[in-house]
């Protein structure tokens, strides 16, 4: 019997791509894939201190450039960017939450929402695709879905619109990108204690007239695992998906939310 020792998932050697780099999920991912030998352009609006302590601590590995991809100009400076790039991985995870019911929710927060979470992300995914396939690259493309993709609430119309889009286009761009040898997966976290579920808890609290901090102690405690996610939780599994251990895995929305969603 022959014995498989993976050992240390490594990324020596590849190029990659995080949008969203300056919050929770998207630091972290950046830690993760440098760790494993990631050489990483990380995008955003601004760079923010966690990614700045990330850049000193990986010298020459991570790099910073500013894109705002709800603007023309930003999006097409992205696209150039990784049209020059060609990164083999990227983590397209850039995006915006707010609430309102269907009664509130207008189409000034549709068109905020989904030029980001929905547009960019599509461009985004799209030119790294363009750039693999005129390269004769593989690679692996990862999309930063949601639980709020799976299901609708309430008070979350747009945003949960917005997740169920990524989860589409996920499987759709998969399939078409196969035969190229790029996979194309996303990832769907629960509730993750980071900056943007500060911003969320404060919305609920003027929604639903709750103290601060009150909704976000309660979805925690109703996680089957007991607690809200850690960004450190979601890199792990985007490691996973940019590594060869997932080779054969592909148009698939991945979970991670500690058993709030089933399937």
């Amino acid at each position: 019997m022959t014995s498989h020792n993976h050992g240390k998932i490594s990324l020596v050697g590849k190029k990659t791509l995080v949008t969203g780099a300056s919050g929770g999920i998207g630091s972290s991912v950046c830690e993760h894939f440098a760790r494993a030998g990631a050489t990483i352009l990380a995008s955003d609006l601004n760079l923010s201190s966690p990614l700045q302590t990330l850049m000193e601590n990986y010298p020459g590995q991570i790099h910073f450039k500013p894109f705002d991809l709800t603007t023309a100009s930003g999006l097409e400076n992205c696209s150039q960017e990784i049209k020059s790039l060609v990164p083999e991985i990227l983590f397209n995870n850039a995006a915006i939450f707010d609430m309102g019911s269907v009664l509130d929710a207008n189409l000034d927060q549709y068109d905020r929402i989904f030029a980001l979470n929905v547009r960019a992300m599509y461009a985004i995914m799209q030119a790294a695709a363009r750039a693999l396939v005129a390269s004769g690259k593989e690679g692996s493309i990862i999309n930063l879905a949601s639980q709020a993709g799976r299901r609708g609430e309430a008070l979350v119309a747009h945003y949960c619109a917005s997740k169920a889009a990524v989860i589409s286009y996920t499987q759709s761009a998969g399939l078409a990108l196969a035969e190229k040898g790029i996979r194309v997966n996303a990832l769907s976290p629960g509730v993750v204690d980071t900056p943007m579920w500060d911003h969320v808890d404060s919305l609920f609290a003027k929604f639903e007239n709750l103290k601060i901090g009150e909704k976000k102690q309660l979805v925690g405690e109703e996680v089957p695992m007991g607690r809200m996610g850690k960004p450190e939780d979601i890199a792990k599994v985007a490691l996973f998906l940019a590594s060869d251990l997932s080779a054969y895995i592909t148009c698939q929305t991945i979970n991670v939310d500690g058993g709030n969603v089933l399937s």
